[in-house]
This record gives structure tokens, sequence and C-alpha cells, in this order.
């Protein structure tokens, strides 16, 4: 491509709005053709109109989001938003992923231990539990089901319940504070789900204090807030952060992931015929999936890239689907491949704020999945795929239905 190619493609990119709906659920919006002709940086158009640098190459991403210079600190004054739901609470505190280093390693380091790998292992077993529950719940009901509220939601809400020590009896309560916290559609949707979120957990971390149990939180009452480490506010932005997105991310990932494989016959049949290439699967499907896409970052300092300078202040967003079908990494990166190494995604993020609970949601999706289309090999949409919803492009990726017979 030439100096001139390159600046064509990102001026006719300068003029894309970010974040828009996608037409198919596991593609990128067409209109995102020109920010993957402009890698690895360019510049967008954001919803209330205010410009905003967009990351879209894959080497670039890496390093960026291993860069100090770009913050994740929301209440920091001029840090993006990708909707007005999202700006309502852009100034609220917000664990892990809205903190700088230090602070950020010393939140990281309390909770680590629960989420390593050699963890996620020992918790396969109670995964596995979960999964067949639902599934024997599902199966006796009979089809047709919608495999959303039977199975996407419930397995992973159970898991982060059990993990947390959340109870599960609370759970038509939290997951529907997490939608309206997600999707709205209000901005005061948003602001009142992150106080009833708070409030709610407030209460459960009061009743911890008076009597722990053995969760995540109740440790984190009786070594971090009772020595004084945390105060109560930060330890409830712990478990709003952990609750919501220990839930909303892994049943996106299974019901677009089962509606992904059930669209793509041959790609199914593989996993059936080999079952040894489920992990590499599961990396794959996220790679092209992109569930989170729009990242968000605040330059504090100028930062040089490509030839170009982002300056302190402005606002720059990574956008996984675009970065995760990098050509120069993944040869013909829009076809679904088992066999290709897909593990440098950036999914999960990359740098400090990769994503804590990556070890647990791919135990998850890998258990979930073989177990779904094992037991259930009749498996198959039940209705047309262009009739069935999904979730608009401000949100998490996912479905919003899945009917499905078998």
């Amino acid at each position: 491509m030439t100096d001139t190619d390159t600046t064509t493609h990102r001026d006719a990119a300068h003029s894309v709005a970010f974040p828009q709906d996608r037409t198919c659920p596991y593609q990128p919006p067409a209109a995102y053709d020109p920010l993957r002709a402009a890698r690895p940086l360019t510049r967008i158009t954001l919803f209330d109109g205010r410009p905003a640098w967009l990351v879209t190459g894959h080497t670039a991403a890496r390093r960026l989001l291993a860069d100090p210079r770009l913050s994740t600190d929301r209440t920091r004054d001029g840090f993006p938003a990708t909707s007005a739901r999202l700006a309502a609470v852009r100034g609220r505190r917000t664990a892990l992923l809205g903190v700088d280093d230090p602070e950020h390693r010393a939140q990281r380091k309390m909770v680590l231990p629960e989420f390593t790998l050699k963890r996620a292992a020992a918790l396969r077993p109670r995964i596995q539990r979960i999964v067949d529950e639902r599934l024997d719940a599902m199966i006796a009901q009979g089809p047709p089901a919608d495999l959303v509220p039977a199975f996407a939601l419930p397995v992973p809400s159970m898991v982060i319940c059990a993990l947390l020590g959340v109870p599960y009896a609370d759970h038509d309560f939290f997951e529907e504070q997490s939608r309206r916290l997600l999707r709205g559609p209000l901005p005061a949707d948003t602001r009142d789900a992150r106080d009833r979120l708070e409030a709610y957990l407030g209460e459960l971390v009061d009743r911890k204090r008076e009597a722990p149990g053995d969760g995540l939180l109740d440790d984190l009452v009786r070594q971090q807030l009772s020595e004084g480490a945390i105060d109560r506010e930060q330890l409830i932005a712990f478990a709003v952060i952990l609750l919501v997105a220990g839930h909303e991310t892994t049943a996106n990932m299974i019901s677009l992931g089962t509606f992904t494989l059930l669209t793509n016959p041959p790609r199914l049949a593989e996993l059936r015929e080999d079952p040894s290439l489920l992990p590499g699967a599961v990396e794959e499907l996220m790679r092209v999936l992109s569930i989170v896409d729009g990242l968000l970052r605040l330059a504090t300092e100028d930062i040089e890239v490509d030839g170009q300078t982002i300056r302190a202040g402005d606002g720059v967003l990574f956008s996984t689907s675009v970065i995760n079908r990098d050509e120069t990494l993944y040869p013909e990166p829009d076809a679904l491949d088992w066999h290709r190494p897909a593990r440098h995604h950036v999914s999960f993020g990359f740098g400090i704020h990769q994503c804590l609970g990556q070890n647990l949601a791919r135990a998850e999706l890998e258990i979930a999945l073989h177990t779904l289309f094992e037991r259930l090999p009749a498996l198959r949409l039940a209705a047309p795929p262009d009739e069935i919803p999904f979730k608009p492009g401000d949100t998490i990726q996912g479905m919003l239905e899945l009917p499905v017979a078998w």
C-alpha cells in the first residue's frame, strides 16, 4: 500500500462513527472496513461527536495496552465513553478495570490467587456439575428452549456466585441490574442499576462482617477490610466489577459461540469428530467474536505511533473486533480455523489490565460447549438465523435470545 493509499483510507476512517451495530452477530460492522484498511491507528467519532483515536493494528494494540501513559481511570476529566449510558457513570469509582498502578497492582494482588490457572483447574468439577444440572433441567422441560435463560446465563452466574459467596437465590435481581447497567436503555437506568447493585452488595458485605462464609468476598472482608487495607466503599466496588464481569462476558460467549457453531456446520462437525480441538476452538471463537469491542483509555502524555501523535487528553479506544482480524498475524482473518494459533488475540485485553478471570472463562467455555454438543447431538436453531435478535454495538456482544431444539 502506498502512502497515498494509506492517507485515503485514514481520511475515510475519520468519518466512521464508533461503535456501530453489527449486521451479523459474529462479524464486525461493514462500516468498519475503512478502519481495517487504516491500521494501525486512525481517528473516529464517538456518540457525542467527540473525536478519538482508534487502535486497529495488533502490534500497536499490544504495545499501547501495556503503555502506562494510557490511563483507565474513569474519573479523569475527558475520559471517553461510547454511549450516553456509560458517560452517565463515568465518574463513578470502578475497581480493577478503572484504576491505574500502583493502586491497580495492589487491588489485583488481593484477588489474584482465586483466578490462577491452578484455581480454574480445581473448579472444573464444580463447573461440570453446574453445566450438567442446567442441561438436565433444560432437557426435562423439553424442546424448544431459549438457550440464553436456560443455559448460557445461569451457568456463569452460578459459578461466579459460588466463587464470590453471593447467594444465587438473588440472581434475578443482580442479573437484571447488570443488564440495565450495561444496556440501559437510558442513562438514568444505568445510574439506578449501579446504585441498586452497590446497595445490595453493601448489605451483603455488612452481613459477611457479622458472619463470614467461605467465598472470595468473605476472604476480602476478613483479610482486607478488617485489617484496613481497603474500606467498605472499595470492597463494594470490587464486588460490583467481579459479579457483573464474572457472569456477563462468559454468558455472552456461550450464547454467541453456540450460535456461531450452529451456523457453521463444517466447523462444528470438526469439533464433534475431534474434541481435542476444543481448547483451540475456544481461543478462535474469542478472537472472531470479540464480544468486548472498544476498550477505553485516556492519554496522560503525548505518544508517538506510526508517525502520528496521540496528545495528552486524547481518548484512545481499542477495537478488538478489528485488531483480532489483523491479516498480518491471522491469514484469512474472517475465517474460523480451529488449527491456527489464536492465543495472541486481545479479547482479554493485554498488559496489566488483562482480564483477571480469563482462566476461569476458558474453563467454563470449554466445559459448557463440549457438554452441550455432546449431550444434545441434534441441537439446532429453532428459528431462521437472521430472525434471532442480538445485542447492539454499544455493549457486550451476544444473543438476546437463542431459540433451539433437539
